[in-house]
């Protein structure tokens, strides 16, 4: 009993070593962009300058665990209720927790950026209504916090309803909600709109369904090795989708926004401008993952299917690790000045 209580302990830290890790990535990402500040210009408080990336990160991180938890009985199948419910009712639960703290860091945030525009005034509820009015990013937390708001309603009623409340829907919803903030960062030059803001949508989505959907399925299904040998698989497809996609869309936004600068030519900005050290770090993230994701894929996976124990938990928890520092690195990328 004690080492079963043990290997739950395990699987659940898992979420612990993905948020820990994203942390330490924007802390990795602040060193790698810091600047001396500049005289005579206003500059945000300590609190506003190092709290409002960990927010953020913390907010995705908030998304990520909400959209693989709302994946979950995508990935497990309906077919088999007896051993699939018991961890889709864990799951909705989580879910209505994890998508109130998505609301509540969207919100924190909101508050946040406020005070970083306005360096030397008090934040009050008239002017964070004028941030919201008068730039996008304060518009895009404002619908993130709102549809953050509409899947905890949608996981309240699945607690209540079970899967009568259709997974379709409200993994639906928690994707959406994912698409307004990436098109507030980077991705910004005219001659190559439509195909970044296209590009960052996908690369968000993908990256948030392959981490969430991860995490989900070893952290809650790995207690039942058959369960585990059904939806292992399906997740795996699903992930090297996900890692194309991330990988591709990455790449393009990263070197398009360096080709366009007007200081660098794209070789040079990419190795000495500090927004192109954080795409060189994170490409080798994705490398790393792809390596990590092989392991499970081809060594690992054929004794999960034929119900054997595995290193599994071991091995996920590190290729979370690594997602966890990308996460941190993308939070800090999207606020670096590209020249």
């Amino acid at each position: 009993m004690s080492e079963t209580r043990a290997a739950a302990r395990q699987r659940y830290h898992l979420v612990t070593v993905l948020v820990a890790a994203s942390i330490v990535g924007v802390l990795i990402g602040m060193a790698i962009v810091a600047t001396e500040p500049i005289p005579g210009l206003p500059r945000p408080d300590a609190v506003v300058r190092v709290g409002l990336p960990i927010v953020r990160v913390l907010l995705d991180m908030a998304a990520v665990v909400t959209v693989g938890l709302c994946l979950l009985p995508l990935l497990v199948g309906f077919d088999r209720p007896a051993i699939t419910e018991p961890i889709l009712s864990t799951a909705r639960r989580v879910a209505m927790a994890s998508s109130l703290v998505w609301v509540m860091t969207a919100l924190v945030a909101l508050v946040l950026q406020t005070a970083e525009l306005r360096p030397e005034e008090d934040v009050s509820l008239a002017a964070v209504g004028e941030y919201i009015a008068t730039v996008g990013a304060g518009k895009a937390l404002l619908f993130v916090a709102a549809f953050a708001l509409l899947t905890f309603g949608l996981s309240l009623a699945a607690v209540r309803v079970g899967e009568n409340m259709p997974a379709e829907l409200r993994a639906a919803v928690a994707l959406f909600a994912l698409l307004p903030l990436p098109v507030t960062g980077h991705a910004t030059n005219w001659r190559w709109h439509d195909f970044t803001m296209i590009s960052m949508e996908l690369h968000v989505m993908s990256a948030a369904a392959w981490t969430g959907g991860l995490g989900a399925v070893v952290a809650l299904a790995a207690a039942n090795r058959t369960l585990l040998g059904h939806a292992l698989p399906r997740f795996s497809k699903l992930a090297t989708v996900c890692l194309v996609l991330v990988t591709a869309t990455g790449l393009f936004n990263g070197l398009i926004e360096l080709a366009v600068s007007p200081t660098y030519d794209l070789v040079s900005g990419l190795f000495t401008t500090s927004y192109g050290v954080l795409v060189l770090i994170k490409t080798a993230c994705l490398v790393t993952l792809a390596a990590l994701g092989a392991n499970v894929r081809w060594r690992l996976m054929p004794g999960v299917v034929a119900h054997k124990r595995t290193a599994l938990v071991g091995w996920v928890g590190l290729e979370l690790a690594v997602m966890g520092l990308a996460f941190g690195f993308a939070v800090i990328l999207t606020r670096a000045p590209v020249a």
